[in-house]
């Protein structure tokens, strides 16, 4: 290791190992705090939108020509250029960053909520339709349950892609642990751009793990058996 990237590591390692930097007002604890915040409000707007949306789309079969051609076109679009676009429009800060990472949440939400409903095993379908269940009873009580392993998982890619995007918004004027960075590359304390790094990696870590529990608990036992048979 080079003496300049030995003396980055060091100073992260200070950084990061400082009370104050982490309990001071504006500190990485208040500011973490900001992070999950922004990152809860954008998933629950596209969640709002693209999981009854999805669920809708796949019980009708319909629409699975657009929802590849919105997820693979949202692969395409920068996030950060949604929040340029949007500062145009005199959004800034952490609300043009929340705005901007709904968008980019939404077409991963849809897709999981559109196989997973499609996916839905026809046998269950057949079965409740020939019982005379009202279509509209058919997709809640039926083929939702059943889409629940890759509707969790959407929302499992979702947050951490949104996390790890939420950094953005210092760019704009906003909050959250993108400060230590955007200030760590502007005073030129590359140290500190590391450890912001390494906290927002941590997060997303963190925050994936307690997911990928909550993913297996949330799916039906009779499902986590047969695809443990599978």
């Amino acid at each position: 290791m080079s003496a300049p990237a030995a003396d980055v590591v060091e100073e992260a390692l200070r950084y990061l190992n400082d009370p104050l930097v982490w309990t001071r007002p504006g500190g990485v604890l208040d500011l973490l705090g900001e992070h999950l915040l922004m990152t809860a409000a954008a998933v629950g707007i596209a969640a709002a939108v693209a999981l009854p949306l999805g669920a809708w789309l796949g019980h009708s079969g319909r629409g699975s020509g657009p929802v590849v051609a919105l997820s693979n076109t949202s692969r395409a679009l920068p996030t950060l250029a949604i929040i340029l676009l949007l500062a145009t429009a005199g959004l800034f800060g952490n609300t043009a960053t929340v705005i901007a990472a709904a968008v980019f949440a939404m077409p991963v939400l849809l897709a999981g909520s559109y196989d997973g409903v499609r996916g839905a095993d026809p046998a269950a379908r057949d079965a409740a339709r020939g019982l005379g269940i009202s279509p509209a009873h058919v997709l809640w009580q039926v083929e939702v349950p059943l889409a629940v392993p890759l509707v969790a998982a959407g929302v499992r890619t979702a947050v951490v892609q949104v996390v790890a995007t939420i950094p953005l918004a210092a760019l704009a004027g906003g909050g959250g642990l993108g400060q230590i960075i955007a200030f760590g590359m502007g005073t030129q304390r590359y140290g500190q751009v590391l450890a912001g790094g390494v906290l927002v990696a941590a997060l997303c870590l963190l925050i994936d793990g307690v997911l990928a529990v909550a993913q297996r608990l949330a799916t039906p036992r009779p499902l986590r058996l047969a695809a443990a048979r599978r």
